[in-house]
C-alpha cells in the first residue's frame, strides 16, 4: 500500500486504510529508538525544512528528532531572523526555499488553510504541523497510535474529548481520525467552547464532565486556547477547573482503567490536576514518545520507500 497524496494536510483527507498504514509503519519505526545508536541511513541525502511560524516545544523537537533518526538533513527555519521579518510573504519564502530542492516542508502557521495553500504551490511534500484552529494531523496520529497500543484496537473505544473544542485543531483531527477508525467520540466543555453543529462530525455533545466521562475508555484533556480567542469565554480559570477540570474526584466517576491523555502543553490545576497527569492512568509521556515514531513514519512514506508511487 502507498499513500495517495504527496502531502499530509489533515486526517479529514486520509482514508481509514491510509491511517492504519501510517500507524503500522510508525510501530516499526519505534524499534529504531530502542537501539543503542538511534539512527539509520534510511533517508540519507534527503532534506527537510521545519517552518514554524508559531511557538512549539514537543512538535518541533519531535519532527527534528524524527528526521535525524532517519539520516535526514534537517533545517530549522527561524522566523525572527528570516526575511519574513523584513516583509517577505510566506508564499515568496516557500518558493525560494523550494528553489533549493528540499524533499519535505513541515509547516506550522496561525492561519487555517495555510498548509494546503503551500502544498499547492511547491513540489516538495508538505506536512501540516498545525494550521490555526483547523487541523493538527500528526498529533491525532500519535494519539491513535497510543490508544491502539494500549487497547489493542481503536474500533469500539469510547473517547471523551474535554475542553476548548471550538479553538482546538487537535480536537478536530482527533475527531476525524477516531471516527474513521471506528471509535465512539463525545465532546464536553463550556457552551461557549463547543462549536455549532459539531454533531455533524459524528460526535455526541455534553456540557457536564461527569456525564461525559461515564463508561469511556479514554479521556482526552485539552487546554484553553486563549491565543485563538478574540474574547474571554469564561468567568475565570478557577471556575473552569471546578466544573471542567479532570481531577481525582471527577476521575472516580470514570472506568478504573481509563486512559488519560493530553496533547500538551499542560496547564496543571486548570484542565487537569497534577495528581491525574502524573498518575498510572496517564499516557501523556507515551504520546510524546509516539510522536517521534509517527513523524518518522511520515517522513519515510513521503520521501523514502514510497516516493516513486506518490502522486503530485
Amino acid at each position: 500500500m502507498k499513500l495517495r497524496t504527496k502531502d499530509i494536510l489533515g486526517l479529514e483527507y486520509l482514508s481509514s486504510e491510509e491511517i492504519s498504514f501510517i500507524l503500522d509503519t510508525a510501530r516499526s519505526m519505534k524499534k529504531i529508538s530502542t537501539h543503542s545508536t538511534k539512527k539509520v541511513p534510511a533517508l540519507r541525502g534527503k532534506t527537510i525544512i521545519n517552518l514554524f511560524y508559531e511557538s512549539s516545544t514537543r512538535t518541533r523537537t519531535s519532527f527534528e528528532l524524527a528526521g535525524k533518526r532517519l539520516g535526514v538533513d534537517v533545517i530549522n527555519f527561524n522566523f525572527s531572523t528570516s526575511s519574513t521579518s523584513k516583509g517577505e510573504t510566506l508564499k515568496d519564502t516557500v518558493v525560494n526555499l523550494q528553489a533549493m530542492d528540499p524533499d519535505i516542508l513541515v509547516l506550522r502557521h496561525s492561519a487555517p488553510g495555510t498548509a494546503k495553500l503551500i502544498a499547492e504551490t511547491v513540489a516538495a511534500s508538505v506536512i501540516n504541523a498545525g494550521d490555526g484552529a483547523h487541523e493538527h494531523p500528526t498529533q491525532a496520529l500519535l494519539d491513535l497510535l497510543t490508544i491502539k497500543e494500549s487497547r489493542g484496537t481503536i474500533k469500539g473505544q469510547h473517547v471523551a474529548i474535554i475542553g476548548d473544542i471550538a479553538h482546538s485543531r487537535v480536537a478536530r483531527s482527533d475527531i476525524w481520525g477516531l471516527t474513521k477508525m471506528g471509535a465512539k467520540v463525545r465532546v464536553a466543555g463550556p457552551p461557549t467552547m463547543i462549536p455549532p453543529c459539531i454533531e455533524k462530525m459524528g460526535v455526541k455533545v455534553f456540557y457536564s464532565v461527569d456525564k461525559a466521562i461515564q463508561d469511556v475508555d479514554v479521556i482526552m484533556c485539552l487546554r484553553i486556547q486563549l491565543e485563538r480567542q478574540n474574547k474571554y469565554l469564561l468567568p475565570s480559570l478557577r471556575e473552569y477547573a471546578r466544573f471542567f477540570g479532570i481531577n481525582r474526584i471527577s476521575l472516580s466517576r470514570a472506568k478504573e482503567n481509563v486512559m488519560i491523555m493530553h496533547p500538551g502543553p499542560i496547564n496543571r490545576g486548570v484542565e487537569i490536576a497534577s495528581e491525574v497527569a502524573d498518575s498510572k492512568s496517564s499516557f501523556i509521556l507515551g504520546q510524546v514518545a509516539n510522536g517521534v515514531a509517527v513523524r518518522m513514519a511520515l517522513f519515510y512514506l513521503l520521501a523514502g520507500e514510497g516516493e516513486e508511487n506518490v502522486t503530485h
